[in-house]
């Protein structure tokens, strides 16, 4: 198994996360540092390896992720001395992150080994709670929260993040056999999976993103409700990805969405100033609150 955990922290990556929470407190970011890790290495146990829907691969893949959550059970137990998990067993403890939590995200990550289609949004929404609300989950017990609406808000944003990502990566994860847009969806703009797999980009497609685009902004809309006034002081680091990902959002809106012709990805100078902005902001709110 990898033994060097260095590749799995954040500032190696030109990541969206990393940006989010380079401003939270140094515990909080160093345990938000040892989280990203555990959720990378668990995505790469599915993704690194090329990509088959070979049996003999899968099996493979879906006996290393047994071997993962027992590894998880080690980290709770204070046991693991996989280096990736040791530093993770404290971060565990502090926070009080629910296990089940961890074996949310393994469960998400196995899908993929799964499934390859989604006949339904609800069935595309249970999934992306298990890889991407859940991780919402976690770190708001590393943030600190007040109110259970929190909870609603993290899922929700979860939601946004994640269904953002799938309508990005139309064209990477089609390369990988997968097609996570709707079935249901599809048949009703009357776009067909040889469409997506020969990346026709015509006025069907289009409209049928138009209308995926509406369902990801009210999941950005739902976040943003669901977040008490009082507790953006905790969250900002939240609202740093809601930002970011929102503006990928619009740039994939821009584009017309074309995603077929290139990646669309914001840029590094719009990610550090959405970052320093909020973070701003809320130093702003404690200032105002100690008055």
């Amino acid at each position: 198994m990898p033994s060097d955990t260095n590749q799995y922290l954040p500032e190696q990556q030109t990541t969206s996360f990393f940006y989010s929470f380079s401003f939270l407190p140094k515990a909080e970011r160093e345990a938000m540092h040892h989280v990203y890790a555990f959720c990378r290495y668990t995505d790469d146990i599915v993704d690194a390896e090329p990509s088959s829907y070979d049996a003999e691969i899968i099996a493979k893949k879906r006996e290393r992720l047994n071997w993962w959550r027992d590894e998880v059970e080690k980290c709770y137990n204070d046991t693991s001395q996989h280096p990736v998990l040791r530093p993770l067993s404290s971060v565990v403890k502090r926070f009080a992150i629910p296990k089940q939590y961890m074996h949310t995200l393994i469960d998400g990550c196995e899908r993929d080994l799964l499934q390859s289609r989604y006949e339904s949004f609800d069935d595309l929404k249970d999934y992306c709670y298990s890889v991407a609300s859940i991780v919402g989950l976690m770190c708001i017990e590393i943030f600190g929260y007040k109110y259970d609406e929190t909870k609603e808000y993290a899922v929700n944003l979860g939601y946004a993040l994640q269904l953002t990502n799938i309508l990005r990566d139309i064209s990477g994860d089609k390369e990988r056999g997968r097609i996570y847009l709707p079935q249901e969806d599809m048949r009703r703009f009357g776009v067909t999976d040889e469409d997506i797999l020969a990346e026709r980009y015509n006025d069907n497609f289009v409209a049928l993103m138009h209308f995926q685009s509406r369902r990801v902004r009210e999941y950005y809309h739902r976040a943003r409700a669901a977040l008490r006034p009082d507790e953006k002081r905790t969250m900002f680091a939240a609202e740093i990805m809601d930002a970011i990902y929102y503006r990928l959002l619009e740039k994939i809106e821009m584009n017309n969405f074309d995603v077929f012709a290139k990646r669309i990805s914001v840029t590094t100078s719009h990610k550090i100033l959405t970052a320093l902005r909020l973070w701003t902001k809320t130093r702003l709110l404690l200032r105002k609150k100690r008055r």
